[in-house]
């Protein structure tokens, strides 16, 4: 495959690899939940960004609709106009954001993120109206993802044995009739396309061991039974169609505030029969706690910016034991700060990955390097989508113009599969 892309100083250069990535941004990034507006903002962003990164190829688009644009571009005309533009301008939807249901931004999120979730009706008719317009809009030979919450959020139904055991059926069961209407789309058009949970802090599950024993305890005896029988299939066939259509979206944010080491996770989902459809290329905030208390001062007045009221911020705590600790949110986080024994914070705030050090701060960018590195080698994913979508919310010193600020992102990705596949070439040849 050849990516062609120009750095900020125009220069064009080329990346020759084995493998077929399709990298894109997430246009979550974008306000507004119209699909008015959601064109809109792809009329303002996309044309520019194709000029610059491929001016001669086509560009793919990593596409993130509401509830509401669903309903609207499935009336009509619209989604046929839609595609009418992008064959014009020689781009593709390869990918979807499913996750966030309603409103993103300029409102109070936090946990209802994750509303409804997937024991929920509303749920499922959202994700089946996605998949009706990614197969519509998805070229043919190419496998198309749509990324999708962690089932719920534990803090919901902590305790709570009832609600937890009903969530498992139910979300399981609605997961089921997706993989029904994916696999009725691949025999009558040939299109592949998979739903890819989400693991993220708090999130139902959100790390590899809970991914996996979700899979194995619940997804594949429930919904495996529900499509032997709706499909008129052997278990062991039903069971194939889940782990065909059903992934994981491995977000590099998500899995670092973990602490989860990448080629870990990797083995693990493999083990398991378990396939990563998409990865979310994004980077947590990362803090090595100072014993000193003047430094540790340092460090909390730097953070307070970061503990705004649109998103959850969770932070996971890391003592000298190597014991890990939650907090909800960075706001219930920082009145520990001044006399915790915690040795380093990874905290869920969507950083530009371009940036590793800030002023007594760190990213987790390693953690992107180290799953680009591993993907050049097991080529177990090929969707790669660049999902830093705290423009608005970043301290203001941290605020760039957002085209400039993409296209850094594109760069500094692109530069490190640059490398990668140059190290490749002189380790086989």
């Amino acid at each position: 495959m050849h990516l062609f892309w120009r750095n900020s100083e125009g220069t064009e250069m080329k990346i020759d690899t084995n493998h077929n990535f399709h990298l894109t941004y997430c246009t979550n990034i974008h306000p507004g939940e119209e699909w008015s507006q959601v064109f809109a903002n792809l009329k303002q962003y996309i044309p520019a960004l194709k000029a610059q990164l491929a001016p001669d190829k086509p560009y793919g688009i990593g596409l993130r609709l509401a509830d509401v644009a669903t309903r609207e571009l499935l009336q009509g005309n619209t989604l046929a106009e839609f595609q009418s533009w992008l064959t014009e301008l020689d781009l593709y939807v390869f990918t979807l954001n499913g996750f966030p249901f309603g409103g993103f931004h300029w409102q109070v999120v936090k946990d209802q993120v994750y509303a409804p979730d997937w024991s929920k009706q509303e749920r499922l008719d959202y994700t089946l109206r996605l998949v009706n317009i990614l197969a519509q809009l998805l070229p043919t030979k190419m496998e198309g993802s749509i990324s999708t919450l962690p089932l719920s959020y534990k803090p919901w139904f902590q305790g709570n044995q009832v609600f937890l055991s009903s969530l498992t059926t139910s979300a399981s069961l609605n997961l089921a009739q997706v993989v029904a209407q994916m696999a009725q789309i691949r025999a009558e058009t040939g299109k592949l396309l998979h739903i890819d949970l989400e693991p993220e802090p708090d999130g139902f599950i959100e790390n590899a061991a809970e991914v996996v024993d979700y899979f194995q305890t619940h997804l594949l005896p429930v919904g495996g039974e529900y499509l032997a029988k709706h499909l008129g299939i052997s278990l062991e066939a039903a069971e194939a169609l889940i782990l065909e259509h059903v992934r994981v979206c491995y977000d590099t944010c998500h899995f670092a505030v973990e602490y989860e080491n990448p080629v870990s996770v990797f083995k693990q989902f493999q083990a398991a029969g378990i396939q990563v459809g998409k990865i979310q290329i994004s980077a947590a905030l990362q803090v090595n706690i100072p014993t000193d208390i003047e430094q540790r001062r340092q460090v909390k007045q730097r953070l307070l910016p970061f503990a705004e009221s649109t998103y959850l911020h969770q932070v996971i705590a890391r003592e000298s034991t190597g014991q890990l600790r939650h907090y909800t949110d960075l706001e219930k986080a920082l009145p520990d700060l001044d006399n915790t024994t915690d040795r380093e914070w990874r905290i869920h705030f969507h950083v530009p990955i371009f940036i590793r050090d800030y002023q007594h701060l760190q990213s987790t960018q390693d953690d992107i390097s180290s799953v680009l590195d591993l993907l050049q080698i097991n080529h177990a994913c090929s969707h790669l989508e660049i999902e830093t979508y705290t423009w608005e919310v970043l301290p203001h010193q941290m605020k760039l113009d957002l085209l400039a600020s993409i296209q850094r992102e594109y760069e500094w990705v692109l530069s490190k599969l640059l490398v990668n596949n140059q190290l490749l070439e002189l380790i086989s040849s």
